[in-house]
Formats: C-alpha cells, structure tokens, sequence
C-alpha cells in the first residue's frame, strides 16, 4: 500500500514538466479513455513481439510440422497470450 498510496507522477506538457501531483485515481471501468490507452498499449506489444520474431530473438509456437506456421502472440479484448518454444532464449527474450 505504501507504494500505491505515496505515487506521484508529472505531465509533460510542451516539453516542460508540471508540478508533481498525487495519484488518486484511476479511470473507471467504461471510461471512453480506457479503451484508446489499451489500444496503444497492445500496439505497441504487438509491434514489440513481431520484431522479435523478424530478429529470430524469440521463437513461436510451430502450428504445422513443416514449420511454416508460427504463432508468438495472440491478443483479443483484454487478454494477451504469448506462446513459444520451451527454451531458455525466449525466457531471455521475455
């Protein structure tokens, strides 16, 4: 609670930050907002994972035995499930 209860944060605005200020709220469940924040939040993963993929950083999960098919990610709604090979480099990759 400590770390939740003493959180401050700034804004940027122009280039200069604001003056500190507390953390009390989130947004609500519904809240327009939360949506788009998800959204560029989910991009961003998506964006993240395909070059690791590309960059043979992290290896998918194989669909077909002639490895043509491979899934590293799934996202829908809320959820996200990343899948792979058991190895230690897509540990290290995560």
């Amino acid at each position: 609670m400590e770390c939740i209860g003493t959180a401050t944060t700034l804004v940027l605005v122009n280039g200069s930050p604001t003056n500190k200020f507390p953390m009390e709220r989130g947004l609500l469940q519904g809240d327009p907002l939360s949506l788009f924040l998800f959204f560029i939040i989910v991009e961003g993963q998506n964006v993240i994972m395909s070059s690791l993929v590309e960059a043979s950083v992290f290896s998918g999960y194989k669909v077909r035995s002639n490895n043509l098919m491979q899934v590293s990610h799934l996202q829908f709604a809320n959820d996200t499930l990343i899948m792979g090979e058991k190895t230690w480099g897509n540990v290290r990759a995560m």
